[in-house]
């Protein structure tokens, strides 16, 4: 990924065909704290494309009252230590109601290599697919039978790093395999493969889970 370049989300395909977009980007720059968010992004929280400018602030005050101080300390976090700001927390948007999201991110390098911020998206994973079912089965049951194993596995690692359901976690791959154009199995089996070498603790190898999920294209070939 180019984070000096970082895609924005009006590139990234809608999760499922026909649906709103449930998946905004963002960059947020540490020294002087300052976030850009995409129109997609903003609509999470209730506003209008090009209507308001993000600020931490505001970002802060439209998270539920649980996760508030939660989200502030990830934020302070990472600005003191250089690392992405990610996690997974509730927006109450301007009319009320609740978005379960999910923010990965991975770091942002200025011209010389160094760290200047975090760049990433924002996932709502609220809204269950009930309507879209039979739709998601009809584009993905081939993939389903001949790879269920790993894809399963896949999904269990994302219900465990990110706190969310099964149905959540395929949504999140979905996502991934529609923006890279890249057939679901093969992205589970290289979400899969390379978990083992990840190390560290929880704070690093959910950063580095972050940079593999926003990174990977496929290059791993998925075994028939």
């Amino acid at each position: 990924m180019d984070h000096r370049a970082p895609t924005s989300a009006s590139a990234v395909e809608s999760v499922v065909a026909g649906t709103p977009q449930s998946v905004g980007s963002f960059r947020f720059w540490f020294e002087d704290q300052r976030w850009e968010w995409s129109d997609e992004a903003a609509a999470v929280y209730g506003y209008a494309a090009e209507s308001t400018q993000p600020s931490t602030e505001l970002l802060l005050a439209h998270k539920h009252p649980d996760d508030r101080a939660l989200v502030a300390r990830s934020i302070d976090a990472a600005v003191r230590t250089g690392e992405p700001f990610c996690g997974r927390h509730r927006v109450i948007d301007t009319s009320g109601r609740v978005h379960h999201v999910i923010v990965v991110a991975d770091r942002m390098f200025d011209d010389r290599g160094l760290v200047v911020g975090t760049t990433g998206y924002l996932i709502d994973v609220s809204d269950a697919l009930e309507e879209n079912r039979q739709e998601i089965l009809d584009d993905t049951l081939p993939e389903l039978v001949e790879s269920r194993a790993v894809i399963e596995q896949a999904k269990g690692v994302l219900m465990v790093v990110y706190g969310i359901n099964a149905e959540q976690a395929f949504r999140v791959l979905q996502w991934r395999s529609q923006e890279t154009n890249v057939k679901l199995r093969t992205l589970a089996h290289q979400l899969v493969n390379e978990i083992p070498a990840m190390g560290g603790g929880p704070a690093s190898q959910r950063a580095r889970f972050d940079h593999l999920l926003l990174t990977m294209r496929g290059d791993v070939v998925a075994a028939e």
